[in-house]
């Protein structure tokens, strides 16, 4: 028996190893979840029986120590993690679900043995006997998210019910962060940088605290008290080690050495910003920017946030009605089908048109220019001609489709909103542009818990926004249109469409677009009229939802690097944006959206 152990932990050796990368890693069986040190991973012992379970569960602890050896660093680790103890550990649970995404995504194998990790740690975790929000632990719950993101493994099921309690309070204050995460994924150094602005969303880390600190300064003494030294100071809430040779990408040598004068010209940036009234282009797009804090000066308020909710589209209904309100809408583009797909060939054309390779000729130097040798040898006395590609003018671009989920869009505006931006999504992706889709409703009619809390308070004057919100991921910018194929479905559902608070969703659509990192952003807004909620209107004037949309499009128009663009549906949109088309019949909206994307792709 003892042999089989024995051969058993020298085949897991063996394989952390090789996932290491690095000869020297060793794994050693310990009683119980004891932190591994330098190059040796201690790993829960699979017991005398090798039971199935704690196998796997062995298998997951060693991937992961490996995977920590090899794609961590500790030194940036120590450098960019702030002190606060609660802080400390959600954005050490964020490192571990990077390097472990990192293994997950590039093998099956690993993949299925951090899921039984996963399990293992959740089972003594404090979130499984949850009962409130305040006794979910914030790094468990931030990390099974970013996990979530990072490799769409979803949540253990024991971890399920305490996970609600606190999921609909992070995605609304850190959702843009949370999506950009997989974006910098093997960038430890930029990883690090956007999980601490993640933690000033989440309210953990102050905005003034430096994200790296330089070597003179008092603040990186404190930090290396906190830390340690190098085995210990990167060691996050699962007590996995960084280890001291670790292999790390080429870029990330590079970064290292220019992190500080970045962030000191970031910071430099946002202290000039907080000094003027107004916030300029370059400090608008920079990326320590809290996400939360990108708001228009206005006295809009809410009486609660507690009951809205940023939900996916595939959570409202199940995967059989989801199938049947699809084919409910292929039904319907049955009849538009050949003009929407001709409008849409249109723009494919004139986007590829742009991205096509132009070459400059007869040029000194460059390529030879091989269409023109015959001249050469017709007359010797002719030099050969060379050519040279162009810089295209294309620029990387993401468009954020936003649709009014209202129920005045019943009925065929809402059918050919869905289609429209089926076929768009479809298009763009063709042509390498990101393409996100949302809608935006409330909960309920006239009110919903939060008028119900408002007239619990005693109805006190001036309450601000009395509806429960509802905005929907039907497509994230970087899900392919395939996966999401379904989801556009639901806005055919009977009872989703109820009011429309547009400002709000407006401000939640620009701001997940001022998380991307493509170079250009563009915002489309179709919609059929001005906001309506009528609980919100009889307690603060019929003009309160009407003037905080207009204070909105005013900020995005003018201060904002995000171009905005408004379809109006049976309704004049001219008077609150101003770059607009109005249409009288739904059946005009596809041609309407090429055209003004036409328009802003020719002007690029």
């Amino acid at each position: 028996m003892a042999e089989r152990i024995d051969l058993f932990r020298r085949a897991l050796a063996g394989a952390a190893r090789a996932i290491a990368r690095d000869a020297e890693l060793d794994v050693a069986f310990a009683s119980d979840a004891a932190p591994s040190a330098g190059k040796t991973a201690r790993v829960p012992s699979p017991g005398a029986n090798l039971e199935p379970k704690l196998v796997a569960e062995a298998r997951g602890a060693a991937d992961a120590a490996a995977l920590r050896l090899r794609y961590h660093d500790p030194s940036i680790h120590a450098r960019t993690a702030p002190v606060d103890a609660d802080a400390r550990a959600v954005f050490d649970s964020l490192e571990t679900a990077r390097v472990e995404a990192l293994g997950a995504c590039a093998m099956g194998g690993v993949r299925d043995n951090l899921a039984h990790l996963t399990e293992a740690r959740v089972r003594a975790d404090a979130i499984v006997r949850a009962r409130s929000a305040e006794e979910v632990p914030l790094a468990t719950a931030v990390g099974l998210i970013a996990r979530e993101r990072l490799t769409g493994a979803p949540p253990p099921a024991s971890a399920a019910s305490g996970l609600k309690l606190v999921s609909n309070w992070i995605e609304e204050r850190a959702a843009a962060e949370l999506d950009a995460l997989a974006l910098t994924l093997d960038d430890q150094a930029a990883f690090a940088k956007l999980s601490r602005r993640l933690l000033e969303d989440l309210g953990l880390a102050a905005a003034e605290e430096p994200l790296e600190d330089e070597p003179d300064e008092a603040g990186d003494d404190a930090e290396g008290d906190d830390g340690g030294d190098d085995e210990t100071a990167d060691e996050g809430e699962e007590g996995q080690p960084g280890g001291g040779d670790v292999e790390m990408r080429g870029e990330e040598t590079e970064d290292q050495s220019t992190e500080g004068d970045t962030t000191q010209e970031m910071e430099a940036g946002e202290e000039e910003a907080s000094t003027g009234d107004e916030m300029s282009e370059s400090v608008f797009a920079s990326p320590s920017r809290r996400n939360w804090d990108l708001s228009p000066d206005t006295d809009y308020k809410a009486f609660t946030t507690r009951f809205d909710e940023i939900v996916e589209a595939e959570d409202l209904c199940d995967e059989e009605e989801l199938a049947r309100l699809r084919a409910y809408l292929d039904q319907q583009m049955g009849g538009l089908q050949n003009v929407v797909s001709r409008l849409a060939n249109r723009l494919q054309r004139r986007l590829l048109a742009q991205q096509t390779r132009s070459w400059d000729f007869d040029q000194e130097e460059g390529l030879l220019d091989a269409a023109r040798l015959a001249r050469v040898i017709v007359s010797p006395a002719h030099s050969l001609s060379y050519k040279v590609e162009r810089d295209t003018e294309f620029r990387d671009t993401v468009v954020s489709l936003l649709i009014d989920n209202s129920g005045s869009m019943r009925g065929r505006p809402i059918a050919i909103a869905a289609i429209c931006a089926d076929i768009l999504a479809r298009t763009l992706e063709r042509c390498g542009v990101a393409t996100e889709i949302l809608g935006f409703t409330t909960r309920g009619w006239k009110g919903g818990q939060s008028r119900e809390s408002w007239l619990s308070a005693g109805r006190p004057p001036n309450p601000g926004r009395l509806n429960d919100l509802r905005h929907i991921l039907y497509k994230r910018a970087d899900e392919p249109y395939r996966h999401a194929r379904r989801h556009l479905g639901l806005m055919m559902r009977e009872g989703l469409l109820k009011e429309n608070i547009d400002g709000e969703a407006l401000l939640w659509a620009h701001n997940r677009l001022i998380a991307r990192s493509e170079e250009r952003r563009i915002l489309m807004v179709i919609s059929d009229g001005a906001p309506v909620d009528d609980s919100t209107a009889s307690a603060n004037g019929g003009s309160y939802l009407e003037r905080h949309l207009r204070q909105v499009i005013d900020w995005i128009e003018k201060k904002s690097p995000v171009e905005l663009i408004a379809i109006g549906i049976g309704h004049d949109v001219t008077r609150y944006y101003s770059r607009a088309v109005t249409i009288m019949d739904a059946d005009q909206l596809a041609g309407a959206m090429v055209d003004q994307l036409a328009q802003l792709f020719e002007t690029a």
